[in-house]
C-alpha cells in the first residue's frame, strides 16, 4: 500500500511540474508578442523612416549651399623645364627692355607656384514651385509610408489572431477526436463484456477503432505544427508548451457596424495621386526660371618662390549679387517628365476608384457573412444536442444488444461531424469579424 501511495505521489508530482512549466497564452498576449516580432512591421517601421530622411534631402535644396575651393598649381616650362615660364610682351604692353632679333620686347616671367582658395554661397529665392511641390510630393509620400504601416500591423494582426484560433481549434479537435476513439473503444469493451460478440459486430467496431486512431494522430500533427508555427511568429522557445488560455465564446454578439469610410490602403493611395500630381508639377516648374543670391570671396597667391609665394604676390576679392537663371532649350524634357507623372496620377486614381469598390465589397461581404453564421449557430447548436442525443440512444440500445456496430458507427460519425461542424463555425464567425475588425481598424 506504501509504495502504490509512493508512485500515485510521484506522477501527481510529474504533473504538476510539466503545468508548471507551460507558458499561458492568451490571445492578446500572442498578438502583442507577434507586432513585436514581425519583420513585415519592422520594415513598414524603416520604410517610414527613410521617407523622413527624404523630407530632410528635399528641405535641404530650401537653404543657402556653401561651397569651398583650395587649389595649389606648378606651371612647367614645356620648352624648359629648368627655367620660369615667360612672355615676351610688344612695346604698347610692357615698354621696352632688350631687342630681339631688331625687334623690341619686354620680358615677364609667370611665376611656377600659384595657390587659390575661395567660398561661394548661393541661396535660392524663388523657383517657381519647383523646390515647393518636390516637398510636398514628399511628405505625401510620408503620408503613404505611414498608411502601409498601418496596413502592414492590421495584416500582421489579423494573421497573429487567425494564427492563434487555428492553434486552438486544432487543440479541440484533438479533444473530440479523443472522445470519439475513447467512445468506440468502450462499445468494443462492452461488446466483449456481455459475450455476444459476433464476427460482423467486432470486425466493423474494430474497423471503426482504426479509423478513428488515424484522425487522432492527424489531430495531434495537425496540433504540434500550428502550435509551432504560433512559436516560430511569436518568438517563443521551440521547447516551451503552450497552454492557449482563451477558449472559443459560446455567444457571439451584434458587430454594430456602420459603413465603410476610409482604409489605410485608401489613405496609401489617395496620397499617392497627390504625391504625383506634385511631382508633375514641380517637373513642370523645371522650364521656368530660378532666382537666387550670390556671394563670393576668392584668394590668389603666385611667385617663383614657393616659399615667398604668400609673402608678396597675393590678392583677394570678394562679390555679391543676384542671378537669374532661365532654362533655354531642353529638348521637351521638362514637359516629357511632368506628363509622366500626371500619367502615374491618374494611374493611381484608377487604382484608388478600384480599391474603394472591392475593399467595400469585401468588408459588406465579411459582415454579412458574420451574421450569416451566426443566424446559423443555434440551429447548428441543436442539430448537434440532437446528435448527441441519437448517440446515447444508439449506445444504449446497442449495449442491450437492441442495434448493431454499423448503426452506433453511422451516429458515432454524424456526431463527430456536427462536433467538427460546430466548431468550424465559430472559427469562422471570429475570422469574419477579425476581417470587419481590420478594415474598420477598431
Amino acid at each position: 500500500m506504501r509504495k502504490t501511495s509512493v508512485v500515485v505521489l510521484g506522477l501527481c508530482f510529474g504533473f504538476v511540474t510539466d503545468a508548471a512549466f507551460a507558458m499561458d497564452l492568451s490571445l492578446n498576449a500572442a498578438v502583442e508578442k507577434i507586432l513585436t516580432q514581425s519583420q513585415d512591421l519592422k520594415k513598414a517601421d524603416a520604410n517610414v523612416k527613410k521617407a523622413e530622411a527624404s523630407l530632410d534631402a528635399v528641405n535641404a535644396n530650401r537653404w543657402f549651399n556653401i561651397t569651398g575651393n583650395v587649389s595649389y598649381m606648378n606651371l612647367v616650362n614645356v620648352e624648359n623645364p629648368t627655367k620660369s615660364y615667360g612672355v615676351d610682351l610688344p612695346p604698347e604692353l610692357g615698354g621696352i627692355i632688350a631687342q630681339v632679333s631688331g625687334t623690341n620686347v619686354s620680358h615677364i616671367e609667370i611665376p611656377d607656384n600659384i595657390t587659390m582658395a575661395g567660398i561661394s554661397i548661393t541661396q535660392p529665392i524663388y523657383t517657381f514651385g519647383k523646390i515647393g511641390n518636390a516637398v510636398d510630393g514628399v511628405k505625401s509620400a510620408i503620408k503613404m509610408s505611414e498608411s502601409g504601416r498601418e496596413m502592414t500591423k492590421r495584416e500582421v494582426q489579423y494573421a497573429a489572431v487567425n494564427m492563434y484560433w487555428t492553434a486552438k481549434m486544432t487543440d479541440e479537435i484533438v479533444k473530440i477526436s479523443k472522445q470519439d476513439l475513447d467512445q468506440a473503444i468502450a462499445a468494443k469493451k462492452k461488446l466483449t463484456a456481455a459475450g455476444r460478440a459476433n464476427r460482423s459486430n467486432l470486425v466493423k467496431i474494430e474497423s471503426d477503432i482504426a479509423t478513428k486512431e488515424i484522425n487522432l494522430s492527424d489531430a495531434e500533427f495537425n496540433r504540434d505544427t500550428a502550435h509551432r508555427m504560433l512559436k516560430i511568429l511569436a518568438g517563443i522557445d521551440m521547447s516551451e508548451e503552450l497552454v492557449l488560455t482563451d477558449n472559443f465564446p459560446d455567444e457571439f454578439t451584434d458587430l454594430n457596424v456602420g459603413e465603410l469610410k476610409s482604409t489605410p490602403q485608401w489613405d496609401m493611395l489617395s496620397e499617392q495621386v497627390a504625391m504625383y500630381e506634385r511631382n508633375a508639377k514641380s517637373k513642370r516648374a523645371g522650364a521656368y526660371p530660378t532666382l537666387a543670391a550670390t556671394a563670393s570671396y576668392s584668394y590668389l597667391a603666385m611667385d617663383k618662390d614657393f616659399n615667398n609665394m604668400f609673402n608678396e604676390n597675393n590678392g583677394q576679392s570678394a562679390y555679391w549679387g543676384i542671378a537669374l537663371q532661365v532654362p533655354i532649350f531642353s529638348g521637351g524634357l521638362h514637359k516629357a517628365n511632368a506628363t509622366v507623372e500626371a500619367m502615374n496620377a491618374e494611374a493611381a486614381r484608377q487604382d484608388l476608384d478600384k480599391a474603394k469598390k472591392m475593399t467595400t465589397e469585401e468588408y459588406n461581404r465579411a459582415v454579412e457573412k458574420y451574421n450569416h453564421l451566426r443566424g446559423n449557430l443555434a440551429s447548428l447548436e441543436n442539430a448537434r444536442d440532437l446528435a448527441a442525443k441519437a448517440y446515447t440512444f444508439s449506445r444504449d440500445r446497442f449495449a442491450a444488444g437492441q442495434t448493431s456496430a454499423v448503426e452506433l458507427a453511422e451516429v458515432s460519425a454524424g456526431l463527430y461531424q456536427l462536433d467538427m461542424a460546430l466548431l468550424n463555425a465559430k472559427y469562422n464567425i471570429l475570422m469574419s469579424a477579425e476581417s470587419v475588425k481590420k478594415l474598420l481598424g477598431e
